[in-house]
């Protein structure tokens, strides 16, 4: 067995991805050359790095606690030994001395030395693929009625089982193209559609059953992000394969039998560059999305620095290129006829969406801008891992208001629905609401014990479609907790206990009786925000790096560090 530095590398690159140093994450990958390599990072596992290295320590304890002669020292060798001592010759002969001669004393029988469990491998595949700016997975063929099976040509997929989804493994002939599995276990009928769409709190078994959720495979590598389309039952995935797609998970395509005629499409939407006068995959992450107001437009962002506009149809319809490194964010406005972006080279960037020219580009941080969400269609706030929040309206030189008072990287901030208080958190720990109507922050809540990660408002109050309802925030931190709190006292209304690793997302559901989280112990929770109480649970294969809910509250998408994206349904 043998470890390339190139695997080096990416363990290092993911070992920073998992902790939460995604900035550190980006500079080491760009400065290591990770996208050139050939490296699938949806076959390494996740904590793989902590893997190989505990497996090699036992290794090396176990190789060095035993001497020539092959007396065993039985583990009392490697105390008060440090790591780099355990590599030193030296320092390694002089302790098995004193330790022998100490063994001899004590009569201690001889024992074998067992090998050492070989470490989890890292596997690493290659493409060679050429880039086709949109391509159309139709299914063509089922072996049953919860199963679909795609051939189209993209590069090579996992196509593996997945228990918890109960997918079955096929190898289909296809003419030399890779052939992908989509899996759907909804048992939903056609009459469905027009009927109230009720989402069950009371069931006394909260574990997602199969036949509510549905695998969808595709990418080959980590699935960052998803978002549904407002209007129509399209769910948007972005991954570090380059691409986007666009599932259609329409009853009438989810639910079609083999001997209807109805064909089911995964659009592959292919993030690609110049090369002279050839098109190349641009082999960056796409690692932000957002559709417009009326779902006829979906914006993505990538590390390659542009941003790309696309139909519904997949069709490309613009390239948005100012930006001088990757995007961190991309956001609509409400109008549906501006885009804002915030970039590593400090900037953010407000688009007409109609042309694809910068409006105007504000270079007011001094590091490298990570969140942005607007107040209205021309104003909008950004922050940074400078620590600092800007206000900012087009047309302006300067930001409308700054506020300071984090004490390390912002991570993200989001507007209320009715646009007064901005919510911001950060790596300090802190989770800080803001008012235009002051320069100091309205509350400094303190209660998580690690670095928030996201927040989200709930749909509530004035400005909101739930104008009766209590306004709330949802924090997200890598302390494995998510806590709900009321704004009008600053207080912690519940902190939801049951993740065991670092949370990246929630989400709230349209109406705010529902929150989403998503974690990278691979479980998606569902809490009430009333009550606090867990109703629905889904474990999947990969840890969790984005929730969303469809526009009518009766579905959740969720995006893997495995390369899946998972649908549940959560209708009676």
């Amino acid at each position: 067995m043998s470890i390339t530095s190139d695997e080096v590398n990416f363990l290092v690159y993911r070992y920073l991805q998992e902790s939460g140093f995604q900035h550190s994450a980006f500079m080491f990958g760009l400065e290591s050359h990770i996208s050139q390599s050939n490296i699938n990072g949806a076959l390494v596992p996740p904590a793989a790095l902590i893997s190989i290295i505990q497996k090699g320590l036992q290794y090396v304890e176990a190789e060095i606690s035993i001497n020539q002669d092959g007396m065993v020292y039985e583990g009392r060798f490697t105390e008060g030994l440090s790591l780099v001592d355990a590599v030193m010759p030296d320092v390694v002969i002089a302790k098995q001395q004193q330790l022998h001669e100490k063994m001899l004393a004590e009569k201690l029988k001889k024992e074998k030395l067992e090998k050492a469990e070989d470490g989890n491998a890292v596997n690493s595949v290659s493409t060679n693929d050429s880039c086709q700016t949109v391509t159309t997975v139709t299914d063509t063929s089922a072996t049953n009625n919860n199963s679909v099976t795609s051939s189209y040509n993209t590069p090579t997929v996992p196509t593996s089982t997945t228990p918890t989804a109960n997918i079955k493994q096929e190898s289909p002939q296809t003419n030399g193209q890779h052939s992908v599995l989509v899996t759907n276990a909804t048992n939903a009928t056609p009459n469905e559609q027009s009927e109230p769409m009720e989402v069950d709190l009371n069931h006394s078994d909260i574990t997602v059953s199969l036949n509510k959720s549905t695998v969808l495979r595709g990418h080959d590598s980590e699935v960052f992000i998803c978002a549904w389309n407002p209007v129509q039952d399209l769910l948007a995935s972005g991954s570090g394969d380059s691409t986007a797609r666009i599932w259609n998970m329409k009853e009438e395509v989810v639910n079609a039998s083999p001997s209807a005629a109805i064909s089911r499409q995964q659009l592959v939407l292919r993030h690609c560059i110049k090369d002279g006068n050839q098109e190349v995959p641009s082999n960056k992450d796409v690692t932000s999305l957002d559709w417009n107001c009326d779902g006829t437009l979906l914006a993505t962002g990538s590390y390659d620095g542009y941003a790309r506009l696309w139909a519904t149809n997949g069709r490309l319809e613009n390239v948005l290129g100012q930006h001088k490194g990757p995007i961190f964010a991309l956001k609509w406005n409400k109008k549906g006829n501006y885009i804002l972006s915030a970039g590593v080279d400090k900037t953010t960037i407000i688009w007409d969406a109609t042309t694809g020219e910068a409006k105007q580009q504000f270079p007011f941080h001094q590091a490298p801008a990570l969140d942005v969400d607007w107040q209205n269609n021309t104003c909008f706030a950004s922050c940074s891992t400078d620590m600092s929040i800007h206000v900012c309206r087009l047309g302006l030189d300067r930001p409308v208001k700054t506020f300071d008072g984090h004490s390390n990287e912002v991570n993200a901030i989001k507007w209320d629905p009715s646009g007064s208080l901005l919510a911001s958190c950060s790596d300090d720990m802190t989770l800080k609401v803001w008012s235009m109507n002051q320069d100091n922050f309205v509350h400094d809540l303190r209660a998580h014990s690690k670095e928030i990660y996201t927040i989200k408002w709930s749909p509530a109050g004035p400005g909101s479609n739930n104008p009766n309802q209590n306004l709330m925030l949802a924090s997200a931190s890598f302390d494995s907790t998510v806590r709900l709190w009321e704004l009008e006292k600053g207080a912690c209304l519940h902190t939801l206990t049951k993740h065991h690793e670092p949370v990246y997302s929630v989400a709230f559901s349209p109406d705010g009786r529902l929150l989403a989280s998503g974690s990278f112990d691979k479980c998606v929770h569902i809490w009430s925000t009333q009550t606090g109480r867990l109703v629905h649970s889904y474990e999947g294969t990969g840890g969790i790096f984005e929730v969303c809910w469809n526009s009518s509250g009766n579905k959740v998408g969720a995006s893997a560090s495995d390369g899946t994206v998972c649908v549940l349904d959560l209708r009676k």
